[in-house]
């Protein structure tokens, strides 16, 4: 990958477009969880302190075109401003009259947030006059929306192709960890792999094996290889076509890597029914759902983590939002965090792993944890993001003007 960063941008007295990733959780109209807006900050306050004219554009949740109240990035704006501790200005629109003037208003080390990008259809169609207006508010493009990067829309793409452009911190920070994991990782290198289901991360597996010394395996993907290898799991959560999961087997065998499965699991006889959790073997299941790994299980996944140099964690081990199925998810992160104390390089792959992380209080102990959901598994999966191969275009396209 190659492409300019912040610091390669002279901002001083200059309108900067910054795409962040602002799609917090909203609860009653205020912001339930900042995660992202903190993760927002660094970018912010250098452009602040450097003097630029910042202009923020974001999404919220998925108005699909429309303007709809509860999506409004204003609450949100209030809510940066009082973290970066200086004014944040809000704008009525991303585009058109109130845009226009909210940017020329801004004077130097100001900062603007513009309402909902998709309150507007254009934006998700990429639709390049849409892209040309975002990117005539400003003279300088900044990508720090790492979360959506995946996505080829007007304000993560379309917009790079009309100024200068380069990486936030954030964008930056999250491609040189996830880039570890791909390229030149040191051995032995173990993916803790949870989640749902297995045709949902194919290709993660797919992209991995060529990688990894060795998966450890829990949650429904589990239950889904068990059962691949004839294993009765009851009435556990798992895929019905199991031929992903015995191609996936194959090809690990194939390239010489281990997938680790759990020989003892918490079941009980439905979800609800926490009072009747129960450690069972693999094999006596007998018409329960498996919910958890089991202590053996967990205990055998932490020897491995802990011997482990690179470490991504990329899904939870069991339903770790009830207390008696944490136990998995919770030993495992300790040995990841072990592991990282002793010079392993740890990433946390966004979504359910990175949820999981902060709930279980091991994410502070990790390496680095990914702000991507699909963007993190497009990435592991080897996909090119549109947002960075934007960026990449655009540092070459400076390159030859230079």
């Amino acid at each position: 990958m190659s492409f300019r960063t912040l610091r390669d941008l002279d901002v001083r007295g200059k309108r900067v477009v910054v795409r962040e990733d602002l799609n917090v959780p909203m609860k009653d109209g205020a912001v339930a969880d900042d995660t992202r807006i903190v993760a927002a900050l660094e970018t912010l306050r250098y452009l602040r302190d450097q003097g630029a004219r910042t202009i923020v554009l974001s999404h919220l949740g998925r108005p699909d075109g429309k303007v709809v109240p509860k999506h409004s990035l204003r609450p949100v704006a209030a809510y940066l401003g009082k973290r970066l501790g200086s004014p944040v200005a809000f704008a009525e629109d991303c585009v058109g009259p109130a845009a226009e003037a909210a940017a020329a208003a801004l004077g130097d080390g100001d900062i603007v947030v513009l309402e909902n990008v998709r309150y507007h259809a254009e934006e998700e169609a990429n639709d390049p006059a849409f892209a040309k207006a975002l990117a005539s508010l400003g003279e300088l493009y900044v990508n720090d929306a790492f979360g959506t990067a995946h996505r080829a829309h007007a304000s993560t793409e379309g917009i790079a192709n009309d100024l200068p452009s380069a990486a936030g911190f954030l964008m930056e920070a999250e491609l040189n960890a996830l880039g570890k994991l791909l390229h030149d990782p040191v051995k032995p290198y173990v993916c803790a792999i949870g989640g749902a289901k297995v045709k949902d991360k194919v290709g993660v597996f797919t992209n991995l094996i060529e990688r990894v010394s060795s998966f450890v395996i829990g949650g429904g993907m589990a239950n889904t290889f068990l059962a691949a290898q004839g294993v009765d799991v009851g009435t556990s959560l798992r895929d019905a076509d199991l031929e992903p999961a015995k191609g996936i087997i194959a090809l690990a065998q194939t390239k010489g890597v281990t997938l680790h499965l759990p020989v003892d699991a918490i079941v009980s006889t439905a979800f609800d029914a926490d009072a009747e959790a129960t450690v069972v073997p693999i094999g006596e299941v007998e018409g329960r759902m498996i919910l958890d790994i089991g202590p053996k299980t967990a205990n055998a996944y932490a020897e491995v983590l802990r011997a482990a140099k690179t470490i991504v964690f990329n899904g939870p081990m069991g339903v770790y939002e009830k207390a008696v199925y944490q136990g998995g998810t919770r030993v495992v992160g300790l040995a990841i965090a072990e592991a990282t104390k002793n010079g392993a390089t740890s990433v946390v792959g966004g979504g359910d792993a990175a949820a999981a992380a902060h709930a279980l209080g091991f994410a502070s102990e990790m390496s680095h944890v990914s702000t991507g959901g699909g963007a993190t598994l497009e990435f592991l999966e080897g996909k090119t993001l549109p947002g960075v191969a934007a960026l990449e275009r655009s540092a070459r396209a400076q390159g030859a003007r230079a």
